[in-house]
């Protein structure tokens, strides 16, 4: 009796059920519902990854109830391995609560089937073998259809046209997330709308730390190795917050205190000299320099000024500058900061913050039209990433895999762009006049007080 009373409680938990859904929906000619469709979210998060998931398993549960759906997890690790799961009734019942929720429900990684040194090491493929070629045997193996890749699709991409030369049924049928909005030839890739908007508002209390500390530089970084998409977006949507605030100037609460000084991004050429004699400019007038650079900005810019003292440049095996080693952000609280004479530097990273949140209403609403119109696709036999083409009048298809490429670079000569530069002073280019030559020395940097909220693994001497 005391042995059932002092041990565990255990409580009966129901089995999930999975019923086989009687109705089959008429379809137009040429139409075909798939018996099995699965899905996989993989590379990095974006806002709106569970809204995907979401959307694609309501949009079937509207249209034709009888398709099984399963989810791989952790992105392609998971389809290498074959773990995935069976979406019950009970879980189609409760998906819409996803739509609350950021990251993904089904695990991501970095997993790329490009790589296959990497699946090898992981232990996710044998020797010798294809992760192409293991995939596609384990989509054939759980007798999937369709297959829907959220993610930045080069991995799609890859199956999708070893499955075409394969001559395989299997169709690929893939949904592109990426903060950085550099997917060509989609307009807008999803997710990208709200990491910006929540990376504004981030920053609009950061902001304040400016009143910490006399002449105080702010840095923004903000994600964007080679496209400055989500760094340009991000300052565009935090000065349209900043405008809807009142301020009291005449006890020294000015609106130019609280605005965006700079703006760097990797597409645009920065002038190191003349923007430093700019801003020391700005400095004097606000006592403080706000920055929203991007973590891959400036860098042959701050090549040359390395190169310029007779400083060691990192090279790689080859002899080529490593500009993956002349970190941005570090560079920029140290050394820039002397240069335009801050007393104290702030750098403050808004990437994991911005990328794990929920979708806004915009990005819902591209989410909602996306899936829709991918579980239609499934219907039709098609195959390809989905999103709205930019050579063909924007219109929302299937895109051919062939035709999506990765890295695309941020148009800085759009006009809302030059907009925000004109209006905050910066320049694409400098007259000899304007630049002045500032050197600064170990002791200047020595005297700038560093806070950067991220480990950031500071074994750069500037850090020691």
């Amino acid at each position: 009796m005391m042995a059932e009373i002092s041990g565990p409680t255990r409580l009966d938990q129901p089995a999930l059920t999975y019923p086989v859904c009687s109705y089959v929906p008429r379809l137009m000619p040429g139409m075909q519902i798939p018996k099995r469709v699965a899905i996989l979210t993989a590379g990095g998060l974006a806002p709106g990854l569970s809204s995907a998931v979401a959307g694609l398993i309501e949009r079937y549960n509207e249209l034709c109830p009888n398709v099984e759906i399963i989810c791989y997890l952790n992105g392609y690790r998971g389809l290498l391995l074959g773990k995935s799961i069976r979406v019950s009734a009970e879980a189609r019942a409760q998906v819409s609560f996803l739509h609350a929720h950021g990251g993904s429900p089904l695990g991501n990684s970095r997993v790329s089937l490009a790589n296959a040194a990497t699946c090898l090491s992981k232990g996710l493929i044998k020797e010798g073998q294809d992760p192409c070629q293991v995939a596609a045997e384990q989509l054939k193996a759980d007798g999937v259809d369709v297959l829907h890749t959220i993610s930045k699709n080069t991995g799609g991409s890859l199956l999708g046209d070893y499955l075409k030369k394969a001559g395989s049924d299997i169709r690929i049928l893939g949904l592109a997330k990426t903060i950085d909005n550099d997917i060509a030839p989609i307009r807008q890739s999803f997710g990208s709308w709200t990491a910006a908007e929540q990376s504004a508002r981030y920053f609009g209390n950061v902001v304040a730390e400016s009143s910490a500390n006399p002449r105080m530089l702010i840095i923004h970084e903000i994600m964007g190795a080679k496209c400055g998409y989500l760094t340009a977006a991000t300052a565009d949507i935090y000065r349209g917050l900043q405008s809807s605030k009142g301020f009291v100037a005449h006890i020294g609460q000015t609106r130019s205190r609280f605005d965006v000084h700079a703006v760097f991004i990797p597409e645009m050429q920065v002038d190191i000299q003349a923007e430093a004699n700019r801003l020391k400019q700005v400095m004097q007038d606000n006592d403080c320099v706000n920055i929203f650079l991007s973590e891959g900005a400036g860098v042959e810019a701050i090549a040359e000024e390395l190169e310029r003292k007779g400083e060691k440049l990192p090279v790689d095996a080859e002899g080529r500058i490593n500009y993956a080693e002349i970190k941005p952000g570090e560079w920029f609280a140290k050394q820039f900061s002397a240069m335009i004479g801050a007393e104290k530097v702030l750098v403050q990273k808004s990437g994991y913050f911005a990328r794990s949140s929920t979708a806004n209403a915009e990005d819902l609403r591209l989410i909602k039209s996306c899936t829709d119109y991918a579980v239609e696709c499934s219907m039709r036999g098609e195959s390809g990433i989905v999103g709205h083409d930019e050579e063909n009048f924007n219109c929302l298809r299937a895109i051919e895999f062939d035709r999506v490429k990765g890295e695309r670079k941020f148009k800085f000569g759009t006009p809302w762009f030059q907009d925000l530069l004109s209006k905050i002073g910066q320049k694409m280019e400098y007259a000899p006049g304007q630049r002045r030559v500032v050197e600064v020395t170990e002791e200047d940097m020595n005297n700038v007080k560093v806070r950067i909220n991220v480990n950031t693994g500071r074994t750069s001497a500037l850090f020691r």
